[in-house]
């Protein structure tokens, strides 16, 4: 019998930072030139940072198994954090700023998902839902209130715009790759471990408190970096852009993906971001179409759109490979 032939992990590593190449080459080439229009390439800056704000819930939402409502609190403050370090550094180096402000914007959102993480992931369901929905609030409304700082309801303005093809999709292909090793650790094991269910996880020695606050805080850190991003594409930033309508279209996105399917959170986040420019002939009836379609999705696959599926293009190489050499038919000797 012909044994299951499988691909090095130095070779799939190798294959998908191929892939990733070609993609950032090719796109960089057709956003810097006039091959797309304008709102052509806002479009998919946009779909870049929404495609980091679902991968990042879905750590809180699918692999932990909670139900946050106030991710947009820490996009906002990845968002201003990022544009003040901007705006006080304009003679550093791009590039180096570029980079120090993703950081910071980062490990300031996870610091804030630390803090709201330790004593809200001791709650559960709707308890959990409503004490992170007013985390999301008070960030808001603190903005507005540090005037002298955040340029409140008015807004900060002037704000460096870094956020190119290359920068927006270099840390989407870096986030998702650090989740994905992240999720294939013995942290992430522990994690989908508490999701599963937690009192088997706690009676096998995993501490279910360090590992909520570990998910939160990571979910929190790459919100941080997508607002940064934000930030860089937008050029201002105003308080009503991180309202609790933003947390709740990031939670549809990786729901309509399927919790648990970094797949389906590109996906979602990708369709739902593009969804409004496509039907916007329509613009009378355009939210009216956009909830029809998330109800039937409900309706039909409750579980979204890819459940817990995740594609991985070195596994089909490999089906391919063992169906290709697999013999029609083996006859037995006895």
């Amino acid at each position: 019998m012909n044994e299951y032939k499988r691909i090095s992990p130095s070779k799939r590593f190798l294959i998908n930072i191929v892939l990733v190449i070609i993609f950032i080459v090719v796109g960089t080439l057709l956003t810097g030139g006039d091959s797309l229009s304008r709102a052509s390439r806002a479009l998919i800056l946009q779909i870049g940072i929404y495609v980091i704000l679902a991968v990042s819930l879905n750590i809180a939402t699918g692999y932990l198994g909670q139900l946050p409502l106030g991710h947009a609190g820490f996009m906002a403050v990845g968002a201003y954090s990022a544009a003040l370090f901007w705006k006080a550094t304009l003679n550093m180096p791009t590039p180096v700023s570029i980079v120090l402000g993703l950081i910071i914007a980062g490990l300031i959102a996870a610091v804030f998902g630390i803090i709201i993480g330790i004593p809200a992931l001791r709650l559960k369901g709707d308890y959990l839902a409503i004490i992170t929905l007013g985390f999301g609030e008070i960030i808001r409304i603190a903005i507005i209130n540090l005037s002298g700082i955040t340029g409140g309801t008015p807004g900060l303005l002037n704000v460096p715009k870094y956020s190119s093809f290359l920068v927006v999709f270099l840390c989407v292909a870096a986030t998702i790759a650090a989740i994905h090793f992240i999720m294939h650790s013995r942290h992430g094991r522990a994690i989908l471990s508490i999701r599963e269910n937690e009192i088997a996880a706690d009676s096998c020695g995993v501490n279910l408190t360090y590992y909520k606050v570990l998910a939160f805080a990571m979910s929190a850190f790459f919100a941080g970096i997508a607002g940064a991003l934000y930030a860089g594409f937008q050029g201002s930033l105003f308080p009503k852009s991180f309202d609790f309508m933003a947390s709740i279209n990031i939670l549809v996105m990786v729901v309509l993906g399927g919790m648990g399917s970094m797949l389906g959170s590109v996906i979602a986040a990708t369709v739902l971001t593009a969804l409004p420019l496509v039907l916007q002939a329509l613009a009378a009836y355009r939210m009216v179409i956009y909830s029809i379609l998330l109800i039937i999705v409900m309706i039909f696959k409750p579980s979204g759109l890819l459940g817990r599926y995740d594609f991985s293009l070195p596994g089909l190489i490999e089906k391919w490979m063992n169906r290709k050499n697999k013999p029609g038919k083996e006859v037995a000797n006895e």
